[in-house]
């Protein structure tokens, strides 16, 4: 068999395997010797004729924690400089300083003094509180290579060096007063930083990656997601010196490259976010894409998905293209309610007056409430949107023609993928072509629906702002025929795609996803129920001392005990990947009303629709979803 495949392989242009290095990097260390060696052997071809295509991707996987992996990517990536050494050089710089410049040192210290605290005060895991700290003591004692680390040392590397003396002391002595000194100095830092990233904008990059600003000019390695076969490299020739911060959770970076071309191309450097999932997702829209274009209906109504580059560069570090000239849904609405003397969580604030207590309230409750709602307020905000920013008539037209067609396209495709969360501030909106862009794909397979806090219910969303933008048939015009063609579309390549969905879902590096229990995206999100930091106040703080007097009684499982539980979670993980297909199967084949025979594609999207606009399944979700809107 093994060399049927291997004379089979020879006879596949090696530009066809371009498309699935993903699938090919996740299996580098197969545990399968004739597998491990047939992917070996392909890579080296590819890396070859290549090496643009394979540099990132493999440096990823040189980077893994599992060392068969990291090995395997290393002998691949040692073939590949004899032929492209200065490639692999530039490509290495290149990856090290973004991923540097992803996460700052004052935002490793903000985010890892604020989980120490969460396990030290409310868990009780003072290990792990000590675990969670001594790599970012390790990090600050190997010394500082930037301006921007040695002020990091300047202002804390005094007070952190001697809470970490405090914290050896207790690990020799248990005495509990060694800790609540070492908190008084981690916790004096950690409201110092706090204050400190809130004024923080702008990054120079000099000051924060001197070898980006040095090195950097005029390089072999392609801009990041630009190489295609048989064309011209657009390599790099300098990175912008000036970075903007984007003011969320994450602190994303906003990036510029200009390319050999003379282009700008801007990317999005997120750090602490495993980006793998959605460059698989990428995969799959590309692939629907193709479908859409092959039809005669689908491709004369342009119906397509709006797709944009994703480079990992680390297993929680990556590169995003930036989609320019769009914002979020929460954005518009935002401004848009500003300039209307609006108050921005109206509806909200109205419900909490009615039921101060609404999430608590029995479902017939809260659908008289959302009901209440909906009739005190028009819900009229972006089709208003969409008016005011159109210079006349025609423009207008053509832009709600595309908002409708791109919204319907994503809903079926977002359907069959199991895409969850989708509150407005992962929906954004083109300011010039009014399409939809969806963005964010950490909750595919129905996670969101399994998760214990607030479910989701819904297949994707359509609100009521959404529909009052549509037409003056609403839903039963454009929106309704887009969704029956591209579902017509999707079902009759069923078997493409579930080839490709398969391939996701047992992905060794995606896999444990199917298991997690989302029980922070309320949390989490962005929208009008946004909270204050979650940093604890000083009398917050204070109260935690209070606990440390009780001992961590914190046991460490056994081996045996450990291997059961990776056993428990290898199979859990089998058996939700097949949940996960026949699921899917269900989809495309109308199959998943469960009737007694399968419905055909109008009567498939009538019921996806009831179920979407469903006030039942609408006010059951968790406030910063935005449902009223």
């Amino acid at each position: 068999v093994y060399e049927a495949i291997t004379e089979g392989n020879r006879t596949v242009p090696i530009e066809v395997w371009l498309y699935v290095l993903p699938q090919l990097i996740a299996r580098i260390d197969s545990s399968k010797p004739l597998v491990n060696k047939l992917i070996h052997h392909l890579l080296i071809d590819i890396g070859q004729q290549h090496p643009q295509a394979l540099i990132y991707p493999l440096i990823v996987a040189s980077k893994s924690i599992v060392h068969d992996r990291e090995f395997a990517a290393n002998r691949v990536l040692n073939n590949m400089r004899e032929h492209s050494h200065t490639l692999i050089h530039q490509a290495l710089i290149i990856s090290e300083e973004l991923i540097r410049i992803s996460v700052l040192w004052h935002e490793k210290w903000y985010k890892g003094l604020q989980v120490a605290l969460e396990q030290y005060s409310t868990n009780r895991n003072i290990s792990g509180m000590i675990e969670t700290l001594e790599p970012l003591h390790a990090t600050i004692e190997h010394g500082s290579t930037t301006v921007n680390e040695r002020k990091f040392l300047d202002s804390y590397g005094n007070d952190l060096t001697q809470a970490h003396e405090y914290i050896r002391r207790f690990q020799q002595t248990r005495d509990q007063n060694e800790l609540i000194q070492a908190w008084h100095l981690y916790y004096q830092v950690f409201t110092c930083i706090r204050t400190q990233l809130a004024n923080i904008t702008s990054l120079e990059l000099e000051h924060i990656s001197p070898r980006l600003t040095i090195n950097c000019q005029n390089l072999e390695l392609a801009v990041p997601g630009t190489y295609e076969p048989h064309k011209s490299s657009i390599t790099i020739r300098n990175i912008q010196s000036s970075i903007k911060i984007i003011t969320s959770k994450q602190r994303p970076r906003k990036i510029s490259i200009k390319g050999s071309d003379g282009y700008e191309y801007v990317f999005l450097l997120k750090g602490h976010e495993d980006l793998r999932q959605d460059e698989r997702v990428m995969q799959l829209f590309g692939l629907v894409n193709e479908f859409l274009l092959t039809n005669d209906e689908t491709r004369r109504r342009n119906f397509t998905i709006q797709c944009y580059p994703v480079i990992p560069l680390a297993p929680n570090n990556g590169l995003l293209g930036w989609i320019a000239q769009c914002d979020t849904i929460h954005t518009l609405i935002k401004e848009h309610r500003e300039k209307a003397c609006i108050p921005f969580g109206i509806e909200y604030t109205y419900a909490r007056e009615k039921a101060p207590h609404y999430d608590r309230l029995p479902l017939l409750n809260k659908v008289e409430i959302f009901q209440n709602v909906l009739n005190s307020f028009e819900g009229d905000d972006l089709a208003k949107i969409l008016w005011h920013k159109s210079s006349n008539a025609e423009i207008w037209l053509n832009r709600r023609s595309n908002y409708i067609r791109s919204l319907a396209v994503m809903s079926m495709v977002g359907y069959i993928l199991g895409l969850g969360d989708r509150h407005t501030s992962n929906l954004m909106l083109d300011r010039i072509s009014g399409k939809i862009v969806h963005i964010d794909f950490g909750d595919c397979f129905e996670v969101a629906m399994i998760r214990e806090k607030f479910p989701e219910k819904i297949p994707f969303r359509l609100t009521r702002m959404l529909c009052k933008a549509m037409e003056v048939t609403g839903i039963d015009g454009i929106f309704r025929m887009t969704c029956e063609y591209v579902m017509d579309v999707l079902r009759k390549n069923r078997d493409s795609l579930m080839a490709v969905l398969e391939a996701f879902v047992h992905d060794p590096l995606l896999s444990w996803r199917l298991l997690k229990n989302n029980n922070n995206n309320e949390q989490q999100s962005t929208t009008i129920s946004k909270t204050s930091s979650h940093l604890p106040e000083q009398q917050h703080y204070q109260s935690h001392l209070s606990i440390i007097n009780e001992e961590d009684n914190e046991h460490e499982s056994t081996v045996g005990e450990k291997i059961q539980q990776q056993h428990n979670q290898e199979s859990g993980q089998v058996i939700r990947a097949v949940e996960i297909m026949n699921r899917v199967r269900e989809k495309l084949t109308g199959n998943d009303f469960h009737r007694e025979q399968p419905i055909d594609t109008p009567t498939q999207v009538e019921l996806l629709i009831q179920q979407a606009t469903s006030h039942e399944n609408l006010c059951q979700l968790y406030i910063g979803w935005c449902p009223f809107w």
